[in-house]
């Protein structure tokens, strides 16, 4: 089952620029430490991107453990994570030059490495 955000809950998220990343460590309980990155709502879903691509070891660490945690807009959300499919990137793209337009980090944020490294993140499903 998979779990959605709430709309009260897509709409902080989407304001909010403070999420901090934390995949479990191998264990698969213990998360790791925290990693400030950008965040975007896209079609009623939260995405992020390494800025340094699929080389990166947080995003290494979500493909491996497929489960964490996230901090943002002052609250604390057990997590899934899965790459993004492909007909999303359009979409999550406009949703970086719209949020972070005046960076000068954003231009590498739609390079090939960060985009095709996109993770869809959404609420652990509640057993």
């Amino acid at each position: 089952m998979t779990s959605t955000w709430d709309q009260a809950q897509l709409r902080a998220l989407a304001a909010a620029d403070d999420l901090h990343i934390s995949p479990y460590r191998e264990d698969g309980r213990t998360p790791g430490t925290p990693t400030w990155i950008w965040s975007v709502v896209a079609g009623g879903d939260l995405y992020v991107r390494p800025y340094n691509g699929p080389n990166s070891r947080w995003y290494q660490a979500v493909l491996s453990q497929k489960a964490g945690r996230i901090r943002i807009a002052g609250t604390e959300h057990e997590v899934a994570f899965a790459p993004a499919v492909d007909t999303v990137l359009d979409a999550v793209d406009d949703a970086y030059r719209t949020k972070y337009a005046a960076s000068p980090y954003l231009e590498p944020m739609l390079r090939s490495g960060p985009r095709s490294s996109t993770v869809r993140i959404t609420p652990a499903a509640q057993a």
